[in-house]
């Protein structure tokens, strides 16, 4: 069995929000409540729940995009919630992430060679040939053209969107990527495609995936393993076939009944 590439131990995550009758009080909401989880290298670990139950704050507290308020996240030995600074960027470039919407998360104003190539000139990795080579050699491998190189977002599909936010996340070469939603704003069609790409990227780069979905549908065809999260806590956790044949938890069973019948559309994934 693969060794742990990423492990979170007792992540807690606590936001205040305004309450009562006129927003007046305040009161505390625990987005994670003692939150553990390991991804074994080279696997995907899915992290399913509902709107609201935590998982996407746990995307980006273990990147460290959010400070978390106790806890600790180790990758390669380190504690990531320890570092700060010039320390933390040098390791992002491992630690990589693809998001939800692959419009709002891509500058529009930069044309796209400019996007994805923008993490190898923040971490001065190879000369401005090396990075376009680099650049170029990554949106093929996503299915998008040298000719694209100097077009706009706003110029492609959504489907083509999301590719880029591929590319620019995979073009530093990570060893662990997190994926937050990346298919739940696309037609299922594309959905499947964008699944086959992160699936066969998987397996050329030895990549590790967190993927954060709501649809157990979609999770199936892509995770090795899946934790379920409720109101910030795991109430289980199994490997794909053991909670997809004997889920333990009633809300686990609420969430697999709610998947789409066969009179909805499927993913087909080779």
């Amino acid at each position: 069995m693969s060794a742990d590439i990423l492990v979170a131990n007792h992540l807690v995550k606590t936001y205040t929000q305004r309450s009562g009758k006129f927003g007046f009080g305040t009161s505390l909401v625990k987005a994670l409540d003692d939150v553990s989880i390991s991804l074994r290298s080279g696997s995907t670990l899915a992290v399913v729940g509902e709107s609201g139950s935590g998982k996407s704050t746990l995307a980006r507290c273990l990147l460290q995009l959010q400070p978390l308020d106790s806890g600790e996240v180790l990758f390669a030995g380190q504690d990531l919630a320890k570092m700060r600074g010039a320390e933390l960027r040098a390791v992002r470039k491992d630690l990589q992430m693809v998001f939800q919407d692959p419009f709002a998360s891509l500058n529009p104003r930069m044309h796209v060679g400019q996007i994805i190539g923008e993490g190898l000139l923040i971490h001065a990795m190879g000369s401005p040939a090396e990075q376009q080579k680099k650049v170029i050699a990554m949106m093929r491998r996503v299915g998008l053209t040298e000719a694209d190189m100097q077009k706009y977002p706003h110029e492609f599909s959504g489907g083509q969107r999301q590719r880029i936010g591929i590319a620019r996340a995979l073009v530093l070469q990570p060893k662990v990527v997190v994926c937050d939603e990346p298919v739940s704003a696309l037609d299922v069609s594309i959905q499947a495609q964008i699944l086959l790409l992160l699936k066969d990227l998987q397996q050329e780069m030895a990549l590790s995936y967190i993927f954060i979905s709501h649809d157990l549908r979609v999770v199936r065809h892509i995770a090795d393993d899946i934790v379920v999260m409720y109101a910030g806590k795991i109430v289980e956790r199994g490997t794909v076939l053991d909670i997809y044949a004997q889920p333990q938890h009633e809300y686990t069973r609420n969430l697999l009944a709610a998947i789409p019948g066969k009179k909805q559309p499927s993913l087909e994934i080779a």
